[in-house]
């Protein structure tokens, strides 16, 4: 991988990308603008190419992470069985089909049957799966399914909010419309569990 490094008043960016790939992207990206009748050689797009390429690698470096590794990590042994929620995780895709954003909040709770994982890397593994030409529908899932299988807890949930540029800026242009997805294993599969979980992701902090 490579990367860039540019400062702007104190402030560092750091921008990986794998420089194999780099050149076919860029001259995709060439290829798309002078289709749609623009020209390349003009200032404005001078360098669109190259910060296009660079910027659909970033969108989608989840395809270079593995989320069991990340899980597996930071397991630690806590006998702890109440159920553990990180709420309003920001998550940003690409819809696979039409390759425009969806965004919005994902929920995750688990129930520990012996085993926790460190707090931080459960919005990490939502970033490994977002960050990947997705459907909503298998995003909830992946997520799901991986805590699922590094931690063997009693049970996880998953919810997953989401606006849609797809329908928002192109095909029915609805704007306020809201995707929500869900999945459960284990005890969420109960209904009073279940609850539980929507209750406490539907709460406001006082």
């Amino acid at each position: 991988m490579a990367e860039d490094k540019g400062s702007t008043k104190g402030f560092e960016r750091t921008d990986a990308y794998n420089a194999e790939h780099l050149d076919a992207l860029q001259d995709g990206f060439e290829s798309i603008i002078v289709n749609l009748g623009e020209d390349i050689g003009r200032e404005g797009l001078a360098k669109t190419p190259e910060r296009a390429a660079k910027a659909i690698q970033f969108l989608t470096q989840g395809y270079e992470q593995n989320a069991q590794e990340i899980l597996e990590s930071a397991i630690f042994l806590e006998e702890h069985q109440q159920m553990v929620l990180v709420k309003n995780i920001e998550m940003y895709s690409l819809c696979e089909h039409h390759m425009l954003p969806f965004f919005g909040k994902a929920h995750i709770a688990y129930i520990p049957n012996g085993r926790i994982v460190g707090l931080s890397k459960i919005p990490r593994v939502v970033d490994v799966f977002a960050r990947r030409l997705q459907v909503q529908e298998r995003l909830t899932h992946q997520i799901r399914d991986s805590i699922q299988k590094a931690l063997d807890p009693m049970g996880v949930a998953v919810v997953i909010e989401a606006q849609h540029m797809c329908m928002q800026m192109r095909g029915v242009q609805k704007q306020n419309s809201v995707t929500t997805t869900s999945a459960f294993t284990g005890e969420f599969l109960k209904d009073s569990t279940r609850k539980e979980f929507i209750s406490l992701i539907s709460a406001k902090l006082s």
